[in-house]
Protein backbone atom coordinates (compact mmCIF):
# COMPACT_ATOMS: atom_id res chain seq x y z
CA UNK A 1 0.00 0.00 0.00
CA UNK A 2 1.52 3.26 -1.12
CA UNK A 3 1.52 6.27 1.56
CA UNK A 4 -1.87 9.28 0.53
CA UNK A 5 -1.17 12.61 2.69
CA UNK A 6 -5.31 11.76 3.12
CA UNK A 7 -5.01 7.88 5.24
CA UNK A 8 -5.15 8.14 8.53
CA UNK A 9 -3.34 5.40 9.86
CA UNK A 10 -4.08 3.30 13.55
CA UNK A 11 -2.11 5.65 15.05
CA UNK A 12 -4.18 8.70 14.18
CA UNK A 13 -7.04 6.84 15.26
CA UNK A 14 -6.38 6.10 18.62
CA UNK A 15 -5.38 9.71 19.08
CA UNK A 16 -8.39 10.93 18.52
CA UNK A 17 -9.93 8.39 20.41
CA UNK A 18 -7.95 10.15 23.53
CA UNK A 19 -8.97 13.61 22.40
CA UNK A 20 -12.68 12.41 22.78
CA UNK A 21 -12.84 10.82 26.22
CA UNK A 22 -9.91 13.01 27.82
CA UNK A 23 -10.30 16.14 25.54
CA UNK A 24 -8.20 18.09 27.83
CA UNK A 25 -4.97 15.99 27.08
CA UNK A 26 -2.56 16.69 24.57
CA UNK A 27 -2.09 12.96 22.48
CA UNK A 28 0.20 14.38 19.92
CA UNK A 29 3.67 12.52 21.32
CA UNK A 30 2.03 9.58 20.83
CA UNK A 31 2.11 10.32 17.20
CA UNK A 32 5.85 9.47 17.52
CA UNK A 33 5.87 7.69 20.23
CA UNK A 34 3.05 5.14 18.70
CA UNK A 35 4.60 5.40 15.48
CA UNK A 36 8.05 4.43 16.45
CA UNK A 37 6.85 1.74 18.44
CA UNK A 38 4.41 0.45 15.49
CA UNK A 39 7.34 0.70 13.00
CA UNK A 40 9.72 -1.39 14.92
CA UNK A 41 7.87 -4.15 14.69
CA UNK A 42 6.46 -4.14 11.49
CA UNK A 43 10.35 -3.37 10.30
CA UNK A 44 11.25 -6.10 12.11
CA UNK A 45 8.55 -8.55 10.61
CA UNK A 46 9.92 -7.29 7.22
CA UNK A 47 13.26 -7.38 7.76
CA UNK A 48 12.91 -11.16 9.64
CA UNK A 49 11.30 -12.45 6.43
CA UNK A 50 14.35 -11.46 4.31
CA UNK A 51 16.68 -12.92 7.38
CA UNK A 52 14.17 -16.38 7.09
CA UNK A 53 15.34 -16.94 3.13
CA UNK A 54 18.90 -17.32 5.03
CA UNK A 55 18.13 -19.49 7.91
CA UNK A 56 18.79 -16.70 10.23
CA UNK A 57 17.36 -14.95 13.15
CA UNK A 58 17.83 -11.02 13.37
CA UNK A 59 19.75 -11.48 16.57
CA UNK A 60 22.03 -14.45 14.32
CA UNK A 61 22.33 -11.59 11.79
CA UNK A 62 23.12 -8.95 13.62
CA UNK A 63 25.74 -10.67 15.43
CA UNK A 64 27.16 -11.99 11.97
CA UNK A 65 27.61 -8.56 11.37
CA UNK A 66 28.99 -7.30 14.05
CA UNK A 67 31.65 -9.49 13.80
CA UNK A 68 31.65 -8.37 9.92
CA UNK A 69 31.92 -4.54 10.57
CA UNK A 70 34.71 -5.50 12.99
CA UNK A 71 36.83 -5.81 10.10
CA UNK A 72 38.71 -8.62 7.50
CA UNK A 73 39.09 -11.12 9.99
CA UNK A 74 35.79 -10.97 11.50
CA UNK A 75 36.95 -11.15 15.25
CA UNK A 76 35.78 -9.80 18.47
CA UNK A 77 36.23 -10.35 22.26
CA UNK A 78 33.21 -12.16 23.54
CA UNK A 79 32.89 -8.79 25.70
CA UNK A 80 32.67 -6.93 22.53
CA UNK A 81 29.97 -8.84 21.43
CA UNK A 82 28.09 -8.38 24.77
CA UNK A 83 28.52 -4.40 24.32
CA UNK A 84 27.42 -4.69 21.02
CA UNK A 85 24.48 -6.83 21.62
CA UNK A 86 23.23 -5.29 25.08
CA UNK A 87 22.27 -8.78 26.54
CA UNK A 88 23.50 -10.31 29.52
CA UNK A 89 26.37 -12.72 29.72
CA UNK A 90 24.62 -15.62 29.75
CA UNK A 91 22.82 -15.17 26.53
CA UNK A 92 25.64 -14.51 24.42
CA UNK A 93 27.84 -17.24 25.37
CA UNK A 94 24.23 -19.15 24.52
CA UNK A 95 23.50 -16.86 21.24
CA UNK A 96 27.41 -17.60 20.45
CA UNK A 97 27.32 -21.65 21.24
CA UNK A 98 24.51 -21.61 18.72
CA UNK A 99 25.98 -19.94 15.48
CA UNK A 100 28.99 -22.00 16.53
CA UNK A 101 26.94 -25.46 16.19
CA UNK A 102 26.28 -23.74 12.99
CA UNK A 103 29.33 -23.66 11.90
CA UNK A 104 29.15 -20.04 11.34
CA UNK A 105 31.70 -18.57 14.04
CA UNK A 106 34.01 -20.10 16.01
CA UNK A 107 35.60 -19.24 19.45
CA UNK A 108 39.51 -19.68 21.04
CA UNK A 109 41.64 -18.39 24.15
CA UNK A 110 42.74 -14.80 23.06
CA UNK A 111 46.33 -15.77 23.44
CA UNK A 112 47.16 -12.34 25.00
CA UNK A 113 44.68 -12.85 27.66
CA UNK A 114 44.22 -16.12 28.94
CA UNK A 115 41.20 -15.22 30.94
CA UNK A 116 39.58 -13.61 27.45
CA UNK A 117 37.45 -15.32 24.52
CA UNK A 118 37.77 -13.89 20.85
CA UNK A 119 34.99 -15.19 18.66
CA UNK A 120 35.32 -14.70 14.64
CA UNK A 121 33.74 -15.54 11.61
CA UNK A 122 34.26 -18.88 10.20
CA UNK A 123 34.68 -18.96 6.64
CA UNK A 124 31.23 -19.90 6.11
CA UNK A 125 29.84 -17.20 8.49
CA UNK A 126 31.86 -15.04 6.46
CA UNK A 127 30.63 -16.09 2.74
CA UNK A 128 26.97 -15.80 4.39
CA UNK A 129 27.02 -12.55 5.57
CA UNK A 130 28.58 -11.24 2.97
CA UNK A 131 26.42 -12.65 0.41
CA UNK A 132 23.16 -11.22 2.72
CA UNK A 133 24.59 -7.20 2.74
CA UNK A 134 23.79 -6.39 -0.55
CA UNK A 135 19.90 -7.83 -0.55
CA UNK A 136 19.62 -6.93 2.86
CA UNK A 137 20.28 -2.97 2.03
CA UNK A 138 17.92 -3.40 -1.35
CA UNK A 139 15.35 -4.83 1.15
CA UNK A 140 15.91 -1.67 3.48
CA UNK A 141 15.81 0.90 0.55
CA UNK A 142 12.96 -0.54 -1.05
CA UNK A 143 10.69 -0.19 2.54
CA UNK A 144 12.40 3.24 2.78
CA UNK A 145 10.71 4.34 -1.18
CA UNK A 146 7.75 6.07 0.59
CA UNK A 147 9.40 8.75 1.83
CA UNK A 148 10.57 11.48 0.35
CA UNK A 149 14.08 12.09 1.72
CA UNK A 150 15.05 9.20 4.06
CA UNK A 151 17.64 11.36 5.13
CA UNK A 152 16.04 14.07 6.87
CA UNK A 153 14.08 10.89 9.13
CA UNK A 154 17.23 9.62 9.56
CA UNK A 155 18.77 12.99 10.71
CA UNK A 156 15.73 13.65 12.84
CA UNK A 157 16.01 9.93 14.57
CA UNK A 158 19.76 10.48 15.25
CA UNK A 159 19.09 13.81 16.91
CA UNK A 160 16.62 12.07 19.60
CA UNK A 161 18.93 8.72 20.23
CA UNK A 162 22.01 11.50 21.00
CA UNK A 163 19.44 13.17 23.54
CA UNK A 164 19.04 9.92 24.85
CA UNK A 165 22.69 8.64 25.49
CA UNK A 166 23.55 6.81 22.59
CA UNK A 167 26.24 7.62 20.59
CA UNK A 168 28.30 5.07 20.95
CA UNK A 169 28.16 0.87 20.00
CA UNK A 170 28.67 -0.70 23.31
Amino acid sequence: MRYSPRMDDAVDRMMEQWRTVRPELDPSPMGVFGRISRLNRLLEKHINSYFGLFGLEFWEFDMLATLRRAGDDGELTAGALLKASMVTSGAITNRIDRLERKGLVERRQDPADRRSVRVSLTAEGGRLIDEMMAGHFANENRVLEALEDPAVLAGELRKLLISLGDTSLG
